[in-house]
Parts: C-alpha cells; sequence; structure tokens
C-alpha cells in the first residue's frame, strides 16, 4: 500500500498525497480535530472517519464534510479496536490514522491517581491501541501512516500540569519507537507538537505559559500538518521556534531547567 501513498521525498516533492485516501481522525468534534478533518477533505480524500466521544460534535463535524462519524471513547481499547474493524470492513484499508484526541490535566505528583490514569490512557494509550490494532493490517499490505498528535509539553514541558508533561513526553517517545521499529514495514509516522492552539483546552487559559508565542488558530496548524504529511516529516512543529528551544534544552540543561523556572514564577504555575 505505501508505494501507492509515496512517491519519493526528495528537493521538496510530494511524498504523501492525501487524494483518494481514506482517513481517520479521533477528536475530531473540535479543535485541532475537526480542521484537520476538514483540511483532509479539502484535498481530496475519499473519506474521512471522524471519531470522537462527543456525539453531536462529531456528527457535524462530519456532516460538514461528507464524512462518517462514530462515538468513539479512546480511553477504550476496545472501542478503538472495533473502529478500525469496523472502517476496514465498511469502507476499506485506513491509510492514515491521526490520533488525535487528547486531555489536559493540572497538578503535580498530589494528582489523584484517578486522573493521571485518565490521561494516561487517553494521551499515551490510544496512541498504542490504535498502533496495536492498525500496524499489522499496514505492513501486511505494504504500508500505511501515522500521525500522533503530542504537544510541545512532550519536546519541552508543562508549566503547571506535571500529567500532562509526562504523558506528552510519552507520546513523542511511542512516535520514535513506531518509526523507528516498523519504518522498513513501510509505517510513516509523524508527531504533531504544537504549543498553543486555539481549543477548548486553551479556552479556560488564554494567556497561560504556553501561549507565550502566541495562539494559533486550529485551521493554521491543520495546514501545516498537511504540508508537513505530504514531505513524510516525522516532527510537524506549527510553532518553528520550538526547535530553537529544543537545541537550548540540550546544549545546556541545567540552564534550560533555570529558564523554565522563571517562567513558573512568572506565570505562577499557571500552564495549561
Amino acid at each position: 500500500m505505501l508505494k501507492a501513498l509515496a512517491g519519493g521525498n526528495k528537493d521538496g516533492e510530494r511524498a504523501m498525497d492525501l487524494k483518494d485516501r481514506i482517513i481517520v481522525v479521533t477528536g475530531a468534534a473540535s479543535g485541532i480535530g475537526r480542521a484537520l478533518a476538514q483540511r483532509f477533505h479539502q484535498e481530496g480524500a475519499k473519506l474521512v472517519v471522524c471519531a470522537d466521544r462527543d456525539e453531536a460534535g462529531v456528527k457535524a463535524t462530519a456532516a460538514g464534510i461528507g464524512g462518517v462519524a462514530f462515538t468513539v471513547d479512546v480511553s477504550k481499547e476496545a472501542e478503538i479496536a472495533d473502529l478500525i474493524e469496523t472502517v476496514e470492513r465498511d469502507h476499506g484499508p485506513i491509510d492514515l490514522f491521526c490520533s488525535n484526541a487528547g486531555i489536559g490535566v493540572g497538578g503535580g505528583a498530589e494528582t489523584p491517581d484517578s486522573q493521571w490514569q485518565r490521561i494516561w490512557d487517553i494521551n499515551v494509550m490510544a496512541h498504542v491501541w490504535a498502533a496495536r490494532h492498525l500496524v499489522p493490517r499496514m505492513a501486511a499490505r505494504g504500508g500505511g501512516y501515522l500521525l500522533n498528535t503530542a504537544s510541545a509539553a512532550g519536546l519541552l514541558s508543562q508549566i503547571g500540569s506535571a500529567p500532562y508533561a509526562v504523558t506528552k513526553h510519552a507520546a513523542v517517545g511511542l512516535a520514535e519507537w513506531l518509526a523507528i521499529t516498523h519504518g522498513d514495514e513501510g509505517i510513516k509516522v509523524s508527531v504533531l507538537c504544537p504549543q498553543a492552539v486555539r481549543t477548548k483546552m486553551t479556552a479556560s487559559n488564554p494567556d497561560g505559559v504556553a501561549s507565550i508565542d502566541g495562539m494559533m488558530e486550529p485551521e493554521e496548524l491543520a495546514e501545516v500538518c498537511v504540508r508537513a504529511i505530504e514531505k513524510e516529516e516525522f516532527l510537524i512543529l506549527p510553532h518553528p521556534q520550538v526547535l530553537e528551544y529544543m537545541r537550548n534544552k540540550t546544549a545546556d540543561y541545567g540552564r534550560w531547567i533555570g529558564g523554565m523556572r522563571k517562567l513558573n514564577r512568572r506565570f505562577g504555575g499557571r500552564g495549561i
């Protein structure tokens, strides 16, 4: 299948063509997921499958683009497995699976175990379960594409939220491992790591530390994402300055920690 998806990515050529593809987007009822679904439709996708636990929202997204809606709770492996099985049985092989749903939880080590577990299941295990049930199928037919939404917090950290920082780091680590381990089987992987995007998650704290470089609209992010997927880029950074922050971090970890402590004092622990 990958040979049908990719045509080389040298010198800026388009590698992943989204036209006539079957694409699944979780968290598609609003925000980043809805913008991605709409943008994939504009690119000429054969079918965009919209999944979310918000039934009314996901149906509205799907209706607006002639897609298909599924009510799915990604914190449950069985529901992800059923989504993949149903789409492939009723519509055809999934070319691109966007594991996009995510949540934020504030607090540190004192955060109750139940909240740690919930954010772990949604921000990390949902990616694991999607790969568990889809990678063998994709590998058997020669390839496919996974897009996992993480966060710049997964490369840097998150003021005010240990659960968010930890789970987003884990999501980036999983994406790296999938790309390394399954790349020779034709599995392409991208990990999306934005800073602040105007979504329900940021609505309660629009001036938090994540928005220090500006609040991006979901539609802007979706455009960046599509262009990066076309080039099969692993790391998608809608806020390009994050790359410089990463370089500063690895060049002098102690100095970077000191800078983050200053941000923590400046924002009083307000993060997401």
